[in-house]
């Protein structure tokens, strides 16, 4: 159906190989026939918890972004290691940056953040029944957590305050779900 859209790789090479990402230079064939390269990052795919505490509000995170060199807010998120379920990462990340446990996940969906250049993607996970517990932040890991209302982070997205995009969409599926409009 799509076939006069889709590109095709000949060949390519990994041009960069570092401890966190790779970058990946491809010869690729257009869909009329021309040649061109396409280069774009290797990503392991990540997490994002939407932490739902029992009063309703969220569990938040605010961390300095180097990239950006400002701190931003965020929900709990992390990498996926190599060969791990994306559900025991998401219960170790929320443990390992916040302390907390959680005794019900549901899986929201999967977003691709960065399409042009990366193939990530993050898989997002609601996560009630929270129970609060001790940090256990890796090494050269510094945020704090807080806890804020789904109306006070809908009027962060508006007001620039929150900017990150896996932030600003969980936001806005957890205000879809407390408004009954989505289910899972």
């Amino acid at each position: 159906m799509d076939k006069h859209l889709v590109e095709t790789r000949i060949d390519g090479e990994l041009v960069y190989d570092g401890h966190f990402l790779k970058i990946q230079r491809d010869t690729i064939e257009l869909p009329d026939g021309q040649h061109t390269r396409r280069e774009y990052v290797l990503h392991p795919g990540a997490v994002v918890i939407l932490p739902l505490l029992d009063d309703g509000t969220v569990l938040m995170e605010r961390q300095f972004r180097y990239p950006l060199h400002q701190v931003f807010i965020e929900f709990p998120a992390g990498k996926i290691d190599h060969n791990e379920d994306p559900l025991a990462s998401a219960k170790r990340e929320l443990e390992e940056e916040t302390g907390y446990t959680a005794s019900e996940w549901q899986y929201v969906t999967r977003i691709h953040n960065a399409i042009a250049y990366s193939d990530e993607h993050l898989d997002l996970y609601l996560a009630r029944g929270l129970k609060a517990g001790q940090q256990k932040l890796d090494e050269g890991e510094f945020l704090e957590t807080y806890t804020a209302t789904i109306d006070e982070l809908l009027q962060g997205v508006r007001d620039g305050s929150i900017t990150d995009v896996k932030t600003v969409i969980g936001i806005f599926w957890l205000d879809k779900l407390r408004a009954g409009d989505w289910k899972l």
